[in-house]
């Protein structure tokens, strides 16, 4: 039997082998609370204070102070809204895009609902790339925060982060970047660009499940979203989860240095370009010129996604439709309707790489694959016998 092929990094990437050591040896040989100020407190908080430099270095942050760990993407996300909300009370309004991140977008519907927010969503072309004129147009004195992604996790379409904050703060806004999809794929410099806050989560770069963090830039008014302890310097109460910020850094360190995204775009584009030549009619969504390296969304018109999936998920190989946070679900992807392709948004499919791939994985797919588009185009309704 074949072992998985696995092309679904942007769902989650496989754990590093020294990552799940490291962690072990926190959760044996490090038992303390980091708040306590015994021996093995202190230990615990010499780990955490490591990994904390670890992940600063990944997004050129000069101020391990910066990074504040969390339970993983999703609380980063929604603790960056609440928090801008917070430091700017007589401002209601929060510039965004179509196409973020379920966590961002249902956040936003909520606090609309809830709290009166309006929310300005900035539209996209047929690429994924944001509407710049409407970007601007969307920005006024009552801006109290933009948050847009840096990649998409669909398409893997990239938004021109640095490009897009000198706008936010000449209003006066905050600006947040949900980089969960990027840290790891693609450098980042925090310093360079005057992000104000950024998300970040372990699991996409070989880490473990359960922990990420927010980059805070010094002086960037902030309020806790769960309180009730000083933990992370009264910015994230509860007691930290050691040996997953200890796998967090160990990963972050690795990312710096093993990416490897040249050798993982290449097994890319001769994906692409083999099932573009081989299948008629075969699509590839998002900007071909600015997406992550590892990112490939193809639409299969007149063929359901999910059956291909199926039959895929049977040969040993693991990709997904779209958005892990939308799976099980039979509503078209948000992403590909705001792009314009409705029309493809049941017959996409999200083919994503990590470099623990090798050309031989991404072979056994190019192997199979057009088999099963064969079937899957067989089986619906009204198909020649």
């Amino acid at each position: 039997m074949h072992s998985l092929v696995y092309l679904d990094a942007n769902a989650t990437t496989p754990i590093d082998s020294r990552v799940i050591e490291a962690m072990l040896t926190a959760l044996v040989g490090l038992p303390g609370n980091p708040s306590s100020g015994h021996a093995a407190g202190r230990a615990a908080r010499r780990a955490v204070d490591a990994a904390r430099r670890d992940v600063a270095g990944l997004i050129g942050a000069s101020r391990p102070d910066e990074i504040v760990f969390t339970s993983g993407g999703s609380e980063s996300n929604v603790t960056a809204i609440r928090s801008a909300l917070a430091a700017r009370p007589g401002r209601h309004a929060v510039v965004t895009s179509a196409v973020e991140h379920a966590s961002i977008h249902a956040t936003l519907d909520h606090l609309a609902a809830t709290d009166g927010i309006a929310v300005r969503r900035v539209p996209v072309d047929g690429d994924g790339r944001l509407d710049l004129k409407a970007y601007q147009a969307a920005l006024g004195p009552d801006t109290a925060l933009v948050t847009l992604n840096s990649a998409n996790n669909e398409t893997g379409t990239l938004f021109p982060i640095s490009d897009l904050i000198p706008a936010a703060h000449a209003v006066g806004a905050l600006f947040h970047t949900d980089a969960v999809q990027a840290a790891g794929r693609m450098d980042i410099d925090v310093g360079g660009s005057n992000v104000d806050m950024l998300s970040l989560s372990a699991h996409k770069m070989h880490g473990p499940k359960g922990v990420g963090a927010l980059y805070v830039r010094h002086g960037t008014p902030y309020s806790s979203l769960v309180t009730g302890g000083g933990q992370e310097r009264g910015r994230r109460a509860g007691t930290e989860n050691v040996p997953g910020i200890v796998g967090f850094g160990v990963a972050a360190g690795l990312a710096r240095t093993e990416a490897d995204m040249i050798r993982i775009a290449s097994l890319r584009d001769h994906l692409e370009a083999t099932v573009v030549a081989a299948l008629p009619n075969a699509v590839v969504l998002g900007d071909r010129r600015h997406r992550l390296a590892n990112t490939a969304c193809l639409a299969f018109p007149g063929v359901d996604a999910e059956m291909m999936l199926d039959r895929l998920d049977r040969a040993g190989i693991a990709a997904s439709a779209g958005s892990a946070c939308a799976a099980g679900g039979r509503q078209p992807s948000r992403v590909l309707v705001a792009m314009g392709h409705g029309h493809l948004a049941h017959s996409a499919i999200r083919f994503s790489l990590s470099r623990l791939n090798s050309s031989d994985d991404v072979d056994r797919l190019l192997a199979v694959l057009p088999s099963i588009w064969r079937e899957a185009r067989a089986s619906l309704p009204g198909a020649a016998a």
